[in-house]
Order: structure tokens, then C-alpha cells, then sequence
């Protein structure tokens, strides 16, 4: 920044008075560096809050039917209507499964209806990419235990899907769920799980619905919810698999990254299976801050504010900068289109993988929003998975 001077001349005035001007100018200068830095530290605590506190509210219904038929729904034209694939569409009391777009016309947007809900024009619903939800038996039809995975802070429960004995390959599947998400998340693929002779162990962590709160009821990206994946390692070991498949989506994939990192059960993982991982959250809140308009200059903030809030190690989380030392076999596999977690952080390991090390295969899904490719395209995405696995694990072809 170029310095540059201007000189005033004193008036001829007491040496006091210009002593009183002189405090005045100091205290203004004060003044404005505290409202600045309250303000920096205003919005970093308010973009960590965004970042860190578990959501409790209610769920916004911000799209609105407008018509409906016997075979389709009309929603008004919003980049929710518009996604290809197939979604719920959830409003209060109810929801119903809507498949791809029939058409478009003026600010309208009509799409199949695929489900048994009876949703009527003037409703607000929401779009959720989880198509299935309720249990393995509700979802699939699908016989599950719950099982309680003892953690350092008490019991998480978990959904254990069990292969036909004829068929079971001694691997296990641990699912992680993203941040905000559930384990609805991973119903889409249990029943390709299951039909590869894996059994299935969808997992819960701190913070979840029905597990326990971590001491400061914060999120920590990864940095603590580690250890509840390891505890569901370690259930799956101490439960009689061989191997243990990871599957995470998006900040699931940021808890396995920190697994392989940190956990000395590591070297039981054969395979890594991600889905719009979250392998570096620079790049993931400089991305949602662009998304947003805000300049990105807030994201150091942001991230000082939360360090200093949840002790979380930043640094360490950036996979590609800080690589496991333990590196599986890892299927990769991320939507163009996603909206939330930058696609460019994938693309980044999948090009860098040789210089790591890293066996990593990365599939690209062309217009898929976040942890939306099964959305997309339901039938490849699962044969996706099963043949990655088979080949991976060299499993009997089912």
C-alpha cells in the first residue's frame, strides 16, 4: 500500500487544546479498530455458529405446489424444481416421492409423481434427497437389529443388516452419514450392500438423533466424530468381520479421512467408498461463501472463531496438504453440479492420488447437486459400487 503524507501545520492555538485533539483523533482511532474487530469477530461467531451448533429449528418448506394430477406435480420454477432425478417432497404431515421433469413452462415446473402422498396446490414442501426413510424393514422390507456401539461418550445406535449366512463374505459396510443428515442417508444403498454378501452397519455419531452430545454440543468436522467411527470398527471386528468397507458421505467422508489418519484400527479398512467427500474445509467454506456472495476473506475468521470455540485442527483436515498414512483402495465419486462441498477438491486428490500414493478411482456425475448421483441415475450408481467392490474386494460376481 503506498504511504503517503500530508502535512498540516499547527494552528496557533494553547498546547493543551492540541493535546485534547490530539486524544480525540487516538480515541476515534480506537473506537473504530474495536467496532471493526467486534464486527470480524461478530460475523466469525455468527459463521461459526452456521458451522458448528447441531440445527434444532424446523425445516424450511420453501417451494410451492401449485398443481396437481393423478401423475404429476407443478411447483413453481426454483433450482430446487428444476434438479433432475428423483426426490421426496416433504411438507408438514406428510410427503410423497417425485421423479424427473416433465416439462417446463413460464415460471412453472411439473415433474412425475412417483409416490402414494397426496400433496395439494398451495402446499410449501421441501426437497430431500433421501427417497427412503424410516428403517431397513420400512424402506427395503429388510430384517435389521439395532445395536448400541459403545463410544467414549455412551451408547450410538446403529443399524445392522445381515447378509443370507449361504452369502456372507465376512466384510463388513460402515456407513457414515453427513453433517445434518441421518441415517436415511445410507438406506438408498443397503440393499446392493447386502446382495454383495456385506453386512451393513449404519452408524449414528455425536450430536445424532438418539446418540449422546458431545461435552460442548458442538460439531467438530471430523476432529472428535472420528472416535465414534472407530467405535464402530471396532464393534464390527470384535463382532467377527475380517475386513471393513467405509462408506462416507459428504462430512462422513471428512470423519473417515480423520479415521485413517488417527485411528489404530485403520489397517482393518480394505476399501473406502466417498460421496461427496468433504476432504478440505478451506475449500469448502471459501466455496460456500461465493455461493453466498461473501466476500472469502471471512473464512479465516470463520475458521479462527471456530478453532477457538471447539479447539477443531483446520490444518490437519486438509487431506490432500496432510494424507493418511493408511491409503485403501478409495472409489470417489462426486456430482458436477454440487452446491455445497466444491468438486474441485475431488478432482484435486483424484489428479494428485499418483503423488500420494493413493489408489483412488473418481467418477464425475454430470449435473448431480450434493450427495445427489444416486438421485440421478439410482440403477448405474449401484452398479457402480458393486462392481468397485467386486473388483476390490474379489468377491464371487453377483
Amino acid at each position: 500500500m503506498e504511504n503517503t503524507s500530508v502535512r498540516i501545520d499547527p494552528p496557533a492555538a494553547p498546547a493543551r487544546p492540541r493535546r485534547r485533539t490530539g486524544r480525540r483523533i487516538v480515541a476515534a482511532v480506537v473506537a473504530v479498530l474495536v467496532v471493526l474487530t467486534l464486527g470480524a469477530g461478530g460475523i466469525g461467531w455468527y459463521y461459526s455458529g452456521e458451522l458448528l451448533v447441531p440445527y434444532t429449528g424446523e425445516p424450511q418448506f420453501r417451494d410451492l405446489v401449485v398443481a396437481t394430477s393423478t401423475s404429476t406435480v407443478t411447483l413453481e420454477d426454483t433450482e430446487n424444481a428444476r434438479q433432475p432425478g428423483t426426490f421426496t417432497l416433504v411438507w408438514p404431515g406428510g410427503a410423497t416421492r417425485v421423479g424427473d421433469v416433465v416439462r417446463r413452462s413460464g415460471e412453472q415446473v411439473e415433474r412425475k409423481l412417483i409416490g402414494t402422498g397426496t400433496v395439494t396446490a398451495g402446499t410449501k414442501v421441501r426437497f430431500d434427497n433421501d427417497v427412503f426413510d424410516g428403517d431397513p424393514k420400512q424402506a427395503h422390507g429388510l430384517d435389521f437389529t439395532e445395536v448400541p456401539i459403545a463410544s467414549e461418550l455412551g451408547p450410538m445406535p446403529a443399524w445392522l443388516v445381515r447378509p443370507d449366512s449361504a452369502g456372507d463374505t465376512g466384510v463388513w459396510a460402515v456407513q457414515v452419514h453427513g453433517r445434518g443428515a441421518s441415517r436415511d442417508e445410507t438406506l438408498r444403498v443397503i440393499p446392493t450392500i447386502r446382495k454383495l454378501g456385506l453386512t451393513n452397519l449404519s452408524i449414528t455419531y455425536r450430536n445424532d438423533k438418539g446418540a449422546p452430545i458431545s461435552p460442548d454440543g458442538l460439531y467438530h468436522l471430523g476432529d472428535t466424530e472420528w472416535r465414534d467411527a472407530e467405535a464402530a470398527v471396532r464393534f464390527a471386528v470384535q463382532s467377527g468381520a475380517r475386513r471393513v468397507v467405509l462408506f462416507g458421505y459428504s462430512m462422513g467422508g471428512a470423519i473417515i479421512g480423520q479415521f485413517l489418519a488417527r485411528s489404530e484400527l485403520a489397517g482393518q479398512v480394505a476399501a473406502v467408498v466417498l460421496d461427496a467427500p468433504v476432504l478440505s474445509w478451506q475449500k469448502t467454506l471459501d466455496w460456500q461463501a461465493g455461493e453466498r456472495g461473501l466476500p472469502k476473506f471471512l473464512t479465516p475468521i470463520a475458521t479462527t472463531v471456530s478453532s477457538w470455540r471447539s479447539g477443531i485442527d483446520f490444518d490437519r483436515m486438509e487431506l490432500i496438504e496432510h494424507p493418511p498414512a493408511r491409503k485403501p483402495p478409495t472409489l470417489l465419486i462426486h456430482g458436477s453440479a454440487d452446491g455445497t462441498v466444491p468438486v474441485q477438491a475431488s478432482r484435486d486428490l483424484a489428479e494428485q492420488s499418483r503423488r500420494l500414493a493413493w489408489p483412488v478411482e473418481y467418477v464425475e456425475i454430470p449435473g448431480a447437486d450434493h450427495v445427489a448421483a444416486w438421485n440421478l441415475y439410482p440403477a448405474a450408481y449401484e452398479q457402480l459400487i458393486s462392481n468397485y467392490l467386486t473388483r476390490m474386494l474379489l468377491l464371487s460376481p453377483s
